[in-house]
């Protein structure tokens, strides 16, 4: 019974970590994305031979102001595709010089904001209250996924609430 008793407090203190822990696993995949969620924008990154599809939420969409913090509940998705291949394995591209994207998709990267996420990461390495998430194409979790390079990456763009792409859309999209 005191053994018990000694652990509890343990139990618990191990209990609160493991909810409110830094990491990968605060981000749920989101399901049905390609339907639900807005297609804001096509990154073609012949280095890779992929094209990148990218998506935000729309209540998220509606909320985000050009030059504001993108609000809470925030989800961004950039998912690969292969690009189609040509001849000599070089990639294709249509009229304009756009990749032509397969309809495989190869990964799906999230990132999401809430409140309060990040605080348990240092100053330096901290996006604001932004967490990182790799998934495969059927919604698992890459078991590998490194995501110090996420974090360094996006360091570089504080100024737009570390986000490349959806900060830049605001501003050509709400003048």
């Amino acid at each position: 019974m005191r053994w018990t008793a000694a652990l509890a407090p343990a139990i618990g203190v191990l209990m609160v970590a493991t909810t409110t822990a830094a990491g990968p696993e605060k981000v749920i995949y989101p399901e049905g994305y390609q339907g639900k969620f807005i297609e804001y924008l096509r990154v073609d990154r012949h280095d890779r031979k992929i094209v990148r599809f990218m998506y935000v939420n729309p209540a998220a969409h509606e909320a985000a102001q050009s030059g504001e913090p993108l609000p809470d509940g925030t989800v961004l998705v950039m998912e690969d595709h292969k690009a189609r291949l040509g001849a000599g394995e070089e990639p294709e591209t249509d009229a304009d010089g756009r990749l032509v994207p397969t309809d495989e998709v190869t990964n799906v990267f999230v990132m999401e904001k809430q409140p309060g996420w990040g605080a348990e990461y240092p100053d330096d390495k901290r996006n604001g209250e932004w967490e990182y998430a790799w998934f495969l194409p059927d919604g698992s979790r890459k078991a590998d996924a490194q995501f110090d390079g996420c974090f360094e990456c996006h360091m570089s763009r504080a100024a737009s609430d570390y986000t490349f792409t959806f900060a830049d859309h605001l501003l050509e999209t709400r003048r």
